[in-house]
């Protein structure tokens, strides 16, 4: 029997009355990216869900027209330690149990300058020896809930949510140690949870320290490690929708004429533009000599005819300054293009993005014809516009690296790669040889085997990927 407009639109209305409201927890500036810069609002809004962000960060949302709650306060005193402690012992447990030496590579040295740090790694020495293996695993895990149930930050987001009375709490990051407490506090009030896994790479890390009701993968990858790493959860419990991270690519809202994009940034409109995407200070320390290869290689390609020039997009994490005389010695080939990303306290996860950086980003990749970098997940978003990736694939000649490059693409995550995804430079006297055939035109195979790759971690099509999350989020206030 037909409906008529009158009554679809009385039904949409008890539907939507039916449906209570999701509160979005924002720890980071990953969660703004994916769950504020991005279509969630207007979809969620579309679908009659009620959403309610609990943001950890400086943004103000509330200027951008969002119902905000502002959380602020610190996890337990001890909290951080069984963390690190419980970290360690599961990368341990991994190894142990996969037979796979890779996992003690996720393991960084932390920093032993002053007193409080020794005394902090200490304990965590202690931790580890007091609770082996995976029952310690386990009371780890329990020793550090307990601790957030200790304080006080624990007690202001139990005291809101009861006030709230959200149907769900969806965290948007599975890693920040500030976000457990909110999940904690809505677990013991039998408020259904979720997580975002937010990176591609974080579940071999043992990243993991928060336990939900629901957890939000990028692909059946993904859900596979999910269930390899952490057996106790059920598959009914992962929801496979993709990363909205990709999704900007796709939106011609983004998209700005060449002219526009060189004039605003002062390119040179008749240079072809590689792009040379930096990596964290951690991960690559000697990344600024890397770049210094890139402009040698294009300084001689140059002499031969050509006419490129570099576009230089460091991590929005790394505000060093160890790229500056790299940069001044060849500001006539390279341009920076800083990522729109501010910097609000001391740590890593305290700077945050702007929502014009996701334009910039789109715009970088759409007028240069390949990226170069150290295994960066940028590889995606290249492959997104059919472009390819060089990845570097040797030690820098003057930095100390903690690991080898090596070591780096031995990682888990790049054990998904099809070959012949990237081109690989092997020595820096190559750099000019790969970039010479992408060039003339031989990086078809290429492009290809990293569009393979790109769907095998990311499900798609990928600019579904906040509805996908929307409609499991509506699914779950439903039932």
């Amino acid at each position: 029997m037909k409906i008529s407009g009158k009554s679809n639109i009385r039904n949409n209305l008890e539907i939507s009355a039916k449906l209570k409201k999701i509160f979005v927890l924002i720890p980071d500036g990953v969660g703004l990216r994916n769950f504020v810069y991005s279509s969630f609002p207007e979809i969620a809004a579309g679908e009659g869900m009620e959403i309610v962000y609990w943001n950890q960060t400086s943004k103000n949302l509330k200027k951008e027209g969002l119902q905000e709650i502002k959380l602020k306060g610190k996890p337990g005193i001890f909290t951080d330690l069984f963390k690190r402690a419980k970290i360690e012992n599961e990368l341990n447990c991994f190894k142990e149990r996969f037979k796979d030496p890779v996992y003690d590579t996720y393991k960084f040295p932390s920093s032993s300058v002053g007193i409080k740090n020794k005394l902090k790694n200490r304990i965590v020495r202690f931790l580890i020896g007091l609770y082996p293996g995976q029952k310690g695993v386990r009371k780890l895990q329990e020793k550090m809930e307990q601790s957030e149930r200790r304080s006080f930050f624990y007690s202001q987001c139990r005291t809101l949510l009861e006030k709230e009375k959200p149907a769900l709490l969806f965290c948007t990051n599975q890693r920040p140690i500030k976000a457990l407490a909110p999940i904690l506090a809505a677990r013991d009030l039998g408020i259904k949870t979720g997580c975002f896994i937010f990176s591609w790479d974080n579940l071999p890390k043992a990243t993991k320290i928060m336990n939900t009701d629901y957890y939000f993968v990028w692909s059946e990858l993904m859900k596979d490690e999910l269930l390899k790493y952490y057996p106790d959860i059920q598959p009914e419990q992962i929801k496979i929708t993709g990363s909205p991270q990709f999704e900007v690519h796709f939106e011609n809202e983004y998209k700005w004429e060449r002219k526009q994009f060189f004039d605003t940034f002062g390119l040179d409109n008749k240079r072809k533009y590689l792009c040379f995407s930096g990596d964290d200070i951690t991960t690559s320390p000697g990344d600024h000599e890397y770049l210094e290869d890139v402009a040698r290689a294009v300084e001689k390609l140059n002499s031969q005819g050509e006419n490129l020039g570099i576009i230089f997009r460091r991590s929005p994490v790394d505000l060093s300054d160890r790229y500056d005389r790299v940069l001044d010695v060849y500001k006539s080939i390279i341009t920076p293009i800083a990522p729109a990303w501010e910097k609000k306290g001391d740590n890593w996860n305290e700077v945050i993005p702007k929502e014009e950086d996701q334009t910039i980003q789109a715009n970088t990749i759409a007028h240069s014809f390949m990226v170069i970098n150290l295994g960066s997940s940028m590889v995606f978003d290249y492959a997104s516009y059919s472009k390819p990736c060089a990845f570097i694939n040797y030690n820098p000649g003057g930095a100390e690296m903690l690991k080898d490059v090596a070591v780096i693409y031995d990682y888990v995550h790049f054990r998904s790669m099809p070959e012949g995804a990237v081109y690989w430079i092997n020595d820096r006297n190559e750099v000019d040889k790969v970039i010479k055939q992408v060039l003339e035109l031989k990086a078809g195979n290429v492009i290809q085997n990293a569009e393979v790759w790109f769907k095998r971690i990311n499900k798609q099509p990928a600019d579904k990927a906040t509805d996908r999350i929307s409609n499991y989020l509506k699914e779950l206030i439903k039932n």
